[in-house]
């Protein structure tokens, strides 16, 4: 009887032998262009601040970007003007701070949310008062160490003090502020400067005139009313 032999299966194609890729780094150049095309870097060009050019306007000097009919000298006397209400509207704000997180006693509930409440109004005045000086072609004072050197505010302690003297404090520095607001209002509106004179007027003296009365309040002296 003759053997018989399985035939065997035809052998399976062979699949393409699959593209060598390079590395995604390999395709990106050493100067930071993708697929080894010439172009600009991503890069940020850090430290800039070092032997850096000269600024482009000298603190305490007035431009002639902006024509809004007014000279030079009565810009720059507005500006100095300006420059000084904003130290100190900034020094009152961060006073208004200091003392809604480290006010205690039994008035903390309302003095600790009327505080907040005139530490956002003083932070909206901050802003008016350093866009009239940019307006006027001058530069604003910005940093702390600077506000703390212009202010004219005295300084309070680091400390935690009663109530009654974080009021204290605050209407000294709303005296301030007011005195110089009819004092600047009155040269502003000398020289004719009439956006600087109503932004004194309308924002900065009413501002803080209604924020002595609300302060004020927490220290008169006056007996509790009694139920008959």
């Amino acid at each position: 009887m003759a053997k018989t032999t399985a035939k065997s299966a035809p052998a399976a194609p062979k699949a393409p032998a699959a593209k060598k890729t390079a590395p995604a780094s390999d395709t990106v150049a050493d100067n930071g262009s993708a697929n080894g095309r010439s172009g600009p870097s991503v890069q940020p060009i850090l430290n800039q601040q070092f032997n850096a050019p000269a600024p482009l306007q000298k603190y305490g000097t007035v431009s002639q970007r902006l024509p809004i009919g007014l000279d030079a000298n009565t810009r720059q006397e507005s500006v100095e003007m300006l420059n000084q209400m904003l130290a100190d509207t900034c020094t009152i704000r961060d006073m208004y701070k200091k003392h809604h997180w480290q006010v205690v006693g039994p008035t903390f509930y309302q003095l600790h949310l009327l505080y907040d409440k005139h530490y956002e109004e003083q932070d909206a005045l901050i802003d008016m008062i350093a866009e009239r000086i940019q307006i006027l072609g001058g530069v604003a004072v910005a940093m702390a160490a600077d506000i703390a050197e212009v202010t004219s505010i005295p300084r309070p302690p680091r400390d935690r003090e009663e109530a009654p003297v974080q009021v204290s404090r605050l209407l000294e520095a709303h005296q301030i502020i007011l005195k110089n607001c009819h004092d600047f209002a009155k040269r502003a509106d000398d020289s004719g400067d009439d956006g600087t004179n109503d932004l004194i007027v309308s924002n900065v003296m009413r501002t803080n005139e209604m924020q002595v009365w609300f302060v004020s309040e927490h220290v008169v002296d006056t007996p509790l009313a009694r139920a008959e």
